[in-house]
């Protein structure tokens, strides 16, 4: 087996175990009462991983499964904090009722064994 082909492997696996999570972090919000409006919702300048909305508050979400809730957290780096911001921005300029809309953005961590961390007004 090639290098290439052991690199397409765990790009694939690490894809599914993301969809997977993401899912995984979908249920945790709307058991708490959000209505899920789109699941990776791309932009030419980003994509958010989960956009969420209760009331008039829409949620930006971030999704990470890593090994610890720390490891997750850390992974959301200063440019994906950026790039979701700005695709948020586009995604609220569509919306008819953008003035009554406040934005957060939010990480979730999935860890292993344990019910997804929300955390809110992350960045």
């Amino acid at each position: 087996m090639s290098a290439a082909d052991n690199g397409n492997r765990r790009r694939r696996k690490a894809e599914k175990r993301g969809k997977r999570a993401e899912i995984f972090a979908a249920l945790a919000l709307m058991l708490k009462g959000y209505r899920i409006l789109a699941l990776r919702y791309k932009t030419r300048l980003g994509e958010i991983d989960l956009i969420a909305r209760r009331g008039d508050l829409v949620l930006l979400v971030e999704v990470k499964a890593r090994a610890s809730q720390a490891s997750a957290v850390d992974a959301v780096s200063f440019d994906s904090k950026r790039r979701i911001r700005a695709a948020g921005d586009l995604w609220l300029a569509k919306q008819k009722d953008a003035a009554r809309i406040s934005l957060r953005c939010d990480i979730v961590a999935v860890t292993p064994w344990r019910w997804p961390r929300h955390f809110r007004d992350a960045f």
